[in-house]
Formats: structure tokens, sequence, C-alpha cells
């Protein structure tokens, strides 16, 4: 996640999910992973949506939703911290950034250790933890990269799970079709860290193309599924069951 990314049609999709999952009374804490802004693209300026012509086709799935975030993109301050309100999620987030622009490749796994740390100090005590890369899952070409931070490590999401928490994370959708992101999730799901894990998918179709994947402790994971079938009628498009 980065700043400039607040309040486009991203954060319309993931805060209308966990917002849903709160109303069902489970504990959410976010983890933005953070990273620094970049300007070398167009990123972040999907916010169509809360402009006039999108009113009718967004704003009647979750009005308030849609009124706080065309707030905060028409006020220009877009910063995650304007986020971490009650009023958009009750929810404990972790917004410390990972950067590792001035950070020597020796260096990173150690900060990068450190953060993951107090990030689960920071969301210990949740149900389910959003995990929120700009990315998605590790891939093996950008693992010792500089641009390692814009992914999250299976190792961690292992290490939310057996914390007792069930983890959704953010994947983008490159040029790949959904049978490779529904392989890569599968491979998560039988590893032992992720023992009695149920899986589940739910592809947000509007815009630009995204998923969200589950890892779901079985006390949880009836109250999930009911909240994930009742978002979608609205643009979060395809749910996908897993193992």
């Amino acid at each position: 996640m980065q700043d400039r990314y607040t309040g486009d049609i991203g954060d319309y999709g993931k805060l209308g999910l966990l917002r849903c999952l709160a109303a069902a009374g489970l504990r959410v804490g976010v983890n933005w992973y953070r990273t620094p802004d970049e300007d070398h693209n167009e990123d972040g300026k999907f916010i169509q949506y809360v402009q006039a012509s999108g009113k009718a086709s967004y704003r009647p799935y979750d009005p308030p939703l849609w009124d706080a975030l065309a707030q905060i993109v028409n006020s220009v301050q877009r910063q995650v911290e304007s986020l971490e309100t009650p009023a958009i999620l009750d929810a404990v987030f972790y917004n410390e950034p990972l950067d590792f622009k001035k950070v020597s490749s020796r260096e990173r796994d150690g900060i990068r250790a450190d953060w993951h740390r107090q990030a689960l100090a920071a969301l210990d005590g949740c149900e389910i933890v959003f995990i929120d890369p700009d990315n998605g899952l590790m891939v093996p070409s950008a693992r010792r990269s500089k641009e390692a931070n814009k992914y999250v490590l299976p190792e961690e999401l292992f290490d939310y799970y057996q914390q007792g928490v069930s983890v959704i994370y953010y994947q983008h959708k490159a040029r790949r079709r959904d049978g490779f992101y529904i392989d890569q999730h599968n491979k998560l799901l039988r590893n032992e860290r992720a023992q009695g894990a149920e899986g589940l998918g739910l592809k947000f179709t509007r815009t630009s193309l995204r998923y969200y994947w589950f890892l779901l402790r079985p006390e949880h994971a009836e109250t999930v599924r009911r909240s994930v079938a009742s978002l979608l009628a609205g643009p979060w498009g395809r749910c996908f069951k897993l193992r």
C-alpha cells in the first residue's frame, strides 16, 4: 500500500469486504504493508467511482464508505492514516513503512524480520488480519530485490495463522489466468504451517482485477463464508471455494 492509492477503487473493495467481516462480529486487523510512494506510473488514479458518474454504480452497495472515501479523495489528503477511523473501519491498524530504498541487500532480511515481529505484536488479539502488499504473494524474481517490500512472504502469512488468526492477503492480477492464482494459493494450503486452514478466494472485477485470498481458521470459516456471500451481488464479482 502506498499513500497515493488511498481512497481509490481498491480501497472501496477491500474496506467493503472488511466492514462486512467486522459487522459479523470478527475483530479485524490491517497491516497495510506500507511502502514509499512512487511516481513512475498512473497507479492510484482509479478514483472515478467517487465522482458524480460513479455515484449510482458504486454508492448503493455501501453509502457510508463511499461518502467517506469521496471526502478523502476530494480533500487530497491521501494518506493511509485517513482510513484509520471507526467510521470507515473499526479495526486495529499497523502502518509502519517497510522501506528498502536506502538499505543494502545484506540488511534487508533483518529489517524485514524486525518490522514483521512488530506487526505480529501490534495485531495480536485480532481474529482476522488483512495483508495489503502492493503486488501480492512473493515471486522468486523479487525476493532479493529492493522491491521485495511490495510482496508478502508465505512465512509471514503462516506466522499470523499460527498466532490464531485467519488471514486475507491482497493479490494483484497480472496477465495470468485465474488457475495460476488458485494453484498458488492451494500450495499455501498444503503447507504444514497452515494445517486445518480452509481456502477461499474473492475476485474484485471492477476496473483493475484483483483478488483477496483467505487462509481461514475453522472457528472463523462459517462467519467469513456468509459475509463473502453477501458481497457477491455487488462489484466483488466471483468467489472461489478452495480446499
